[in-house]
């Protein structure tokens, strides 16, 4: 079957980790003999991966004088006005759109589907997509020079500002602020608790689970030239708090969480088939974008029924293979979102996967924790080592996922240098899961409960600093509630909180009974 000549396809992928004494710019080969300053900026870092991406192609004057769109991750280790717009200067281009993400870790899949869709549809002929943080080098400028801030680029009030991609809305509620549910790292603890309930594994079960699924994760980023942390570490080494270890909030230690103080960046370069094949981009280069799908899960943690799932992914999955006439097992390589081992857990379940199964890996980069977790960029990278590793195996498929706020926002992707049989297609299966049910709630509750889930909030010293639980009340409403009493902390640390009676207290003051 003739392809239609607009077939969106990815043509050159490339990053860059500055790790202090390795930098490393390539594919999944790093570039011998270049050096990358330390201490640069976000801008300059994602234009070195786009320079890195177009050499990619093969073809890469052709394409960079056809670039009609330039769509970058918005950046959280520094602010700028237009970032899109920096680099496309720093990279000596000007293309007639400039998009920026929303804040959300499915930024770089969702920026990546909508090129492919707005190259099959004709608006553009050549995208390019490219994030960047720089967390470590502006952390090590504050440490030496008293807190101030490195000298990196601002932008007046004057600039004009890029076309935002995604939804642009707190990820927590009133309810949940008030309890101090406004970081992932007090949230997906919860989830984490949430899948050991439905499994109803004891504590020490659980928690080797835990350990040897993220034990497989160092081991794929210990492979891979460009993690961050290329350090195979065991189950043990992982779940056992220690000085370098130290639990951040149960059940999570330092080594279970993702790791953002990092200098990285990504770029992926899309065109249409008929601009590929003028440019002359070698075909083992071709890397096809086969159907994305986007969905959310009900906004709030709070109206959700069930924590440990996710609607949205299990509809964005099933959409995708029946788009496409395929199913799970038809996929050798994948590249779950995992900012935390529940969102992994959450991910594979609802796609129909083992998380635990030791004989399929579920990263090609080793994770957030050791390939690096670059804020809201990581998934680009994801995408960049997919790219690589199917040109490795012609033919095979790969899924990569991307995820925002608290196993909220969705993107999933499948792609293959095997040509597609049917049309690009980016799926939205929204509206059956705003149908699904809302959790009933009760703000303000008072009087006695059970908890549902509990976590305990540790601090920089590894010393329990305050609980958060999510509790249900005789009728089954859900509400939240907190502590920093020493004794609910250790009657939490001390027992198994899962169905525990407690009572909800004014002020959202969580006793046990």
């Amino acid at each position: 079957m003739a392809l239609d000549p607009r077939t969106p396809v990815l043509v050159g992928a490339a990053q860059v980790t500055n790790r202090p004494g390795a930098p490393r710019v390539g594919g999944l080969t790093p570039r011998d003999g270049l050096e990358v300053p330390p201490g640069v900026e976000p801008v300059e870092l994602a234009a070195l991966a786009a320079q890195a991406a177009f050499e990619d192609t093969g073809a890469g004057a052709r394409l960079r004088g056809a670039l009609g769109s330039l769509r970058m991750v918005r950046p959280l280790s520094w602010h700028y006005r237009n970032a899109p717009l920096l680099l496309a200067r720093r990279i000596g281009l000007a293309p007639s759109e400039l998009v920026q993400s929303t804040i959300g870790g499915n930024s770089p899949v969702a920026l990546t589907l909508a090129a492919a869709e707005a190259i099959a549809a004709g608006h553009h002929d050549v995208v390019l997509v490219a994030g960047a943080e720089c967390t470590a080098s502006r952390l090590a400028h504050r440490r030496a020079h008293d807190g101030a801030e490195p000298p990196w680029t601002t932008q007046g009030p004057d600039t004009p500002e890029p076309r935002l991609h995604g939804v642009d809305r707190p990820g927590s509620s009133e309810e949940e602020l008030a309890v101090g549910l406004g970081l992932p790292i007090h949230v997906y603890p919860l989830f984490e608790e949430a899948l050991r309930a439905a499994a109803q594994r004891d504590q020490a079960a659980h928690q080797q689970l835990v350990g040897q699924l993220w034990a497989r994760f160092s081991t794929v980023a210990a492979r891979h030239p460009f993690a961050w942390d290329p350090t195979p570490r065991s189950a043990e080494q992982l779940i056992t708090p220690g000085p370098a270890n130290r639990l951040i909030a149960t059940p999570y230690t330092r080594h279970l969480v993702a790791y953002d103080r990092v200098d990285q960046a990504a770029a992926l370069v899309l065109c249409s088939l008929d601009t590929a094949r003028a440019a002359g981009v070698p075909e083992d280069r071709w890397v096809f974008p086969l159907a994305g799908a986007e969905a959310t899960d009900h906004w709030f943690v709070s109206e959700r029924p069930e924590l440990h799932r996710s609607p949205a992914i299990a509809a964005c999955g099933q959409a995708l293979f029946a788009h496409l006439g395929l199913g799970v097992d038809d996929l050798a390589h994948f590249d779950l979102y995992s900012c935390f081992p529940s969102a992994v857990q959450i991910a594979a379940s609802e796609l129909g996967l083992d998380p635990f199964d030791p004989r399929r890996d579920l990263t090609v980069t080793g994770g957030l924790t050791f390939f690096g977790g670059p804020l809201n960029d990581y998934a680009a990278h994801s995408l960049v080592t997919m790219a690589h590793r199917l040109r490795q195996h012609p033919g095979d498929l790969g899924l990569v996922s991307g995820l925002g706020w608290f196993v909220t926002k969705h993107a999933l992707s499948i792609w293959s240098t095997r040509p597609p049989e049917r049309p690009f297609a980016l799926l939205h299966p929204q509206q059956h899961v705003d149908q699904l049910p809302r959790q009933p709630q009760a703000p303000n509750y008072q009087g006695p409960a059970t908890i549902e889930v509990a976590t305990v909030v540790h601090d920089r010293q590894g010393q329990p600093e305050r609980a958060v639980a999510a509790v249900r009340t005789p009728t089954g409403q859900r509400a939240w509630a907190q502590s920093t009493h020493l004794e609910v902390l250790a009657g939490l640390l001390q027992t198994d909180p899962l169905r525990q009676p407690c009572h909800v207290q004014p002020g959202r003051e969580l006793r046990l009974a």
